[in-house]
């Protein structure tokens, strides 16, 4: 078996020696569709091993077509990085973690980052930083929000989503619920954008999450309101957010993620209105980039092959 491995994975310990007991692997961690089309077809690679938080590209036909490949093994649940309809047609395999809840249950990264960003708009701890760097000191710019007297709404309740009610339950905060497949007690989407001071967003993406936080919602705030996404890029309408944070409907907003993450960044309207001075964070889908876990989750991925 020949294998390209086209994710970072020198770093984790024993995952490089796992890959090569699987069969003769080739690494390429640039963003070429072309080299790595290339490096298939030259070499005749049967398996595609990758991640998308370091995927600047779509895996599809583009780089597919007329290869060897028979299986893409992903270390992820999402799957938006690959043409699923294209590898479908081709019977191309793809492994993925969605469901390992085995392994999946011991990943808490993504919902700690989801924390650390609330905590961070919250606490405005970038904007201070930034104060402080160039030699300033007037705390008065920067009072921030106490977790344990707000009303905090988790959006989407499976793994990661339960984790993040867990951290807030921790610091005694209010906790709505909204999940339309766990209907008892829960709430719904315009309840928890009426009622809550921070919305975390932790779905999946499909047709009916796509773009379903978008400017009706936001209009509903009654309250300054905070918005994290360590979800999808598509959960949100991005131009939305935009408006409504120059129009004050939205207070702050946190994301690991952009809609186009396999375009050009600098398209992103987030990202344009982050350097423009809104009050909005982004960080580069690291969500389960922890070696802790990335560790063990690449260890799970690989032994499929």
């Amino acid at each position: 078996m020949k294998i390209l491995c086209i994710t970072p994975v020198k770093h984790l310990n024993g995952v490089a020696e796992l890959l090569s007991s699987k069969g003769e692997t080739f690494y390429y961690e640039g963003h070429k569709k072309a080299e790595i089309r290339q490096i298939l077809l030259r070499n005749n690679i049967d398996v595609i091993v990758c991640n998308p938080n370091q995927q600047l590209y779509l895996i599809d036909k583009e780089i597919l077509d007329g290869t060897s490949v028979k299986i893409i093994n992903t270390c992820s649940t999402g799957l938006n990085h690959i043409d699923l309809e294209y590898c479908k047609s081709k019977r191309i395999k793809i492994q993925c973690l969605k469901n390992d809840y085995k392994l999946i249950n011991q990943l808490p990264s993504t919902s700690e980052l989801a924390f650390g960003l609330m905590v961070s708009l919250l606490r405005k701890i970038p904007s201070s930083q930034s104060h402080v760097s160039k030699y300033q000191w007037d705390y008065t710019q920067f009072m921030g929000r106490q977790v344990k007297d707000l009303k905090i709404g988790i959006v989407g309740y499976g793994r990661l989503g339960k984790m993040m009610h867990k951290f807030c339950q921790a610091f005694e905060a209010e906790v709505y619920i909204c999940d339309p497949y766990k209907p008892e007690g829960t709430n719904t989407l315009e309840e928890i954008f009426l009622n809550c001071d921070v919305v975390s967003l932790h779905v999946h993406v499909t047709n009916e999450t796509r773009h379903m936080i978008n400017k009706d919602l936001l209009n509903l705030a009654t309250k300054e309101l905070y918005l994290v996404n360590t979800s999808r890029g598509e959960v949100v309408r991005e131009e939305d957010i935009v408006s409504a944070l120059a129009n004050n409907k939205l207070t702050g907003y946190a994301t690991d993620v952009v809609q186009d993450e396999f375009g050009s960044l600098k398209q992103s309207p987030i990202i344009a209105a982050m350097n423009e001075g809104e009050n909005i964070i982004v960080t580069p889908h690291v969500g389960g980039m922890t070696v802790e876990g990335q560790t063990k989750a690449y260890k799970w991925s690989i032994g499929k092959l």
